[in-house]
């Protein structure tokens, strides 16, 4: 966990201007503007100015976005990594489910929190229930059929407070559906496909572990 909190501007530095929402502001591009580059060693991908990457930093820098996009520790990564290779058909599709269908990303995915960091947060403070059990664990896939809710003495927090004004914007993926009025969501089925968030290439990252 310790590398998740480097500082957040140097990460998007390295890694994208979109891992974290605190780097998609005018802000963050003044800062970068002024920074004039990214650092080539954050993550050992060694390199210098002008050359480009080896195959293998080309998957390490992939397999770094992930993790920080979605806020895993190297070990629960390679464990999902792992889970995704064992199993039978695509690959790809597997990781991208695992990732999608964990429960701090899909309260992200809701709308319910401003990052998946304060999702985590949130589901760890015990805000969340699935299936009318109260959940404290970010990591907990949800599965097809369930039903995530706010809980009930979480709902006068000011978390929730003006839910429909605060999730103006927010696009829910075709396989949820949220209920404002009833601060409940539902899953209707599995991720399927990037989309247009396919910010890293997941067979890059499953290159990388296939390396070890």
């Amino acid at each position: 966990t310790r590398m998740i909190r480097k500082p957040k501007y140097k990460v998007c530095r390295m890694l994208g201007d979109r891992i974290f929402p605190k780097c998609q502001t005018a802000k963050y591009a003044v800062r970068a503007a002024q920074k004039g580059g990214a650092s080539s060693s954050l993550f050992g991908v060694g390199k210098k100015r002008g050359r480009g990457k080896s195959e293998y930093g080309t998957q390490l820098l992939e397999k770094q976005k992930v993790r920080f996009t979605y806020g895993m520790n190297e070990r629960q990564f390679r464990n999902m990594v792992q889970a995704a290779q064992a199993k039978s058909g695509n690959s790809n599709e597997k990781l991208y489910q695992g990732l999608e269908l964990r429960l701090d990303n899909v309260i992200y995915r809701l709308g319910l929190a401003s990052s998946r960091a304060a999702a985590r947060q949130a589901v760890s403070h015990g805000h969340f229930t699935v299936n009318g059990r109260r959940l404290t664990i970010p990591s907990y896939r949800v599965s097809t059929n369930d039903t995530i809710a706010v809980r009930m003495g979480s709902r006068p927090s000011p978390l929730f407070q003006n839910l429909e004004e605060r999730r103006k914007g927010v696009e829910v993926p075709a396989w949820l559906s949220f209920d404002v009025e009833n601060f409940s969501a539902h899953v209707r089925g599995v991720p399927t496909a990037l989309g247009s968030e396919a910010i890293f290439d997941l067979g890059a990252v499953l290159e990388f572990y296939s390396r070890s």
